[in-house]
């Protein structure tokens, strides 16, 4: 199968790759000309076979817009374009309204695997209706990861980046959950081995999971993680997630819980924490740690 890819990043890089490997023809558009088979989208469309297929990888917000724009303007009816970044659910469903009503298909595909999927496949949460689904079969399949399991198709237009976002969500808490632990284990001075405590619990624990094996190359690397700073950006996936929680009145303790710790690592000197210590100096006489 032939298909044009716009966004030649890293994940962008590696899919096309994939892809090429399973046999599948990809010619790329990026504003990096080191990267781009095409000068720009109209050759892209161009060296198309009809109907067309254009996977966009590109960053969410004003990016994937600007470009979904300007597929609506140089494809044709029958076309489909498919949108792999992160975007926004309620994006999708914006972009699928302008793009039908040119005549032309729009899928949404929430991407997870990383670095990894290269080697390992992909796993694939797909957004769109069945008739522009169905024909884009192949390209999931050489993305996926061999077997039953990593592919998805979860709805309609907009489905396949909400069980992104959700999925997103899920992988915060763990990794808050893991980060606690770790933060426990350290702090109690009774336990004397921490990586390797981590390590044991690998194999024939509850908690076994790619997570933690990601988690034990870490500290293998870095026994007490002294190279890196305790600073976590989120992507935005965890905002969009506990927005819809709240829009749904849904509980997310867990979730909106370390979407915050994340918020919180990023303050060398927390304002809320200031006015806590104030306080219970005030009413308690507590001390107060000054300021260095």
């Amino acid at each position: 199968m032939e298909l044009g890819m716009i966004g030649l990043g890293r994940m962008g890089g590696n899919m096309a790759e994939r892809l090429r490997r399973n046999g599948h023809t990809v010619i790329g558009y990026d504003r990096d000309p080191k990267l781009s088979d095409a000068a720009s989208m109209d050759e892209l469309a161009s060296r198309l076979p009809k109907p067309r297929v254009v996977w966009v990888m590109v960053p969410a917000g004003g990016p994937t817009h600007e470009t979904i724009h300007r597929l609506g303007e140089v494809l044709e009816p029958g076309d489909i374009v498919i949108d792999g970044g992160n975007s926004h659910y309620v994006d999708d469903q914006k972009h699928g309204e302008e793009l039908g009503a040119k005549g032309i298909g729009f899928v949404d595909v929430g991407v997870s695997g990383g670095v990894w999927g290269l080697q390992n496949g992909y796993a694939l949460m797909v957004g769109g209706e069945d008739a522009h689904v169905k024909p884009l079969m192949p390209l999931f399949e050489a993305l996926k990861p061999e077997g039953q399991y990593g592919f998805v198709h979860s709805g309609p237009v907009g489905a396949g980046h909400f069980a992104k976002m959700v999925h997103n969500g899920i992988e915060y808490g763990m990794m808050q959950a893991f980060a606690e632990g770790y933060e426990l284990l350290v702090a109690s001075g009774v336990v004397k081995n921490v990586p390797e405590t981590f390590r044991s619990w690998q194999q024939g624990t509850v908690i076994q999971s790619w997570l933690l094996e990601l988690l034990n190359r870490a500290l293998e690397e870095d026994p007490h993680l002294e190279k890196i700073r305790g600073y976590a950006e989120d992507s935005g996936e965890g905002r969009w997630t506990v927005q819809t929680a709240v829009d749904l009145a849904v509980p997310l303790p867990a979730i909106t819980a370390s979407l915050f710790a994340r918020f919180a690592s990023r303050q060398k000197d927390s304002p809320s924490m200031k006015i806590v210590a104030a306080l219970r100096n005030q009413f308690g006489g507590h001390p107060v740690e000054p300021m260095a």
